[in-house]
């Protein structure tokens, strides 16, 4: 699964990288949880790119509360185009999630050890997406969320989890977006190099926050 990750690149820079002129600035976010917004690209009604943000947590158009989001801040890549909750926003609302990392613990003999995953090159790069608007019936709320995509790990990612998230670059986002089907089937030969290495625990509680929490406590691992 993705339960927590990292976008500390400028994010005017990263949105222009995936098409998008005109981004806010945000603060450097080193330790993004469920729950909280996310920054993402969608293409919107005019059919053009655009940036925005998403609460973690997808709440599907037809729940009767928001509360279900918590329990669906990831998609498995497998079923993702059938499962009621995702089935309509796979077909008609793809986003892009903006990242610099994403953490995964890694089972270890003296319990579980956070690891900081990146691209090998450290660059930004998308998670593959999905959003939702969601209205409540009986009131004026409304929420628009996300959920992250996940697969199988890949062989270097199984060293630490057996699941990871859709990573997509440049060219592969751009066919995420333009709404490629095949795109997610084809994810084990488009997965980036990538680098990890272990980090301090207190990165296992939400409300740390700093760039303390990606820095290096072992050594690096590369594939």
């Amino acid at each position: 699964m993705c339960g927590r990750f990292a976008f500390y690149s400028p994010s005017e820079a990263t949105a222009a990288l995936f098409g998008v002129r005109a981004a806010p600035h945000l603060q450097p976010r080193y330790n993004i949880a469920p729950t909280q917004d996310i920054a993402a690209i969608r293409v919107n009604a005019e059919g053009t790119r655009e940036f925005t943000m998403l609460r973690w947590g997808l709440v599907p158009f037809w729940a009767k509360d928001p509360s279900i989001g918590n329990r669906m801040i990831n998609a498995r890549a497998e079923t993702v185009a059938e499962k009621p909750s995702f089935r309509t926003a796979y077909r008609k609302r793809r986003c892009l999630v903006l990242a610099d990392g994403f953490y995964e613990w890694r089972k270890e003999s003296n319990g579980k050890t956070p690891y900081f995953i990146s691209l090998a090159s450290g660059a930004p790069f998308a998670f593959a997406g999905l959003w939702e608007d969601w209205h409540a019936k009986e009131s004026d709320e409304s929420l628009q969320s996300a959920t992250i995509i996940t697969t199988a790990a890949s062989q270097f990612m199984s060293e630490l989890h057996q699941r990871m998230p859709v990573v997509l670059e440049k060219g592969v986002a751009d066919r995420w977006l333009d709404g490629d089907e095949q795109l997610l089937s084809e994810v084990g030969e488009t997965n980036p190099v990538f680098r990890a290495w272990p980090v301090d625990r207190q990165v296992n509680n939400a409300r740390n926050e700093g760039a303390e929490l990606v820095e290096p406590a072992g050594e690096t691992l590369s594939g």
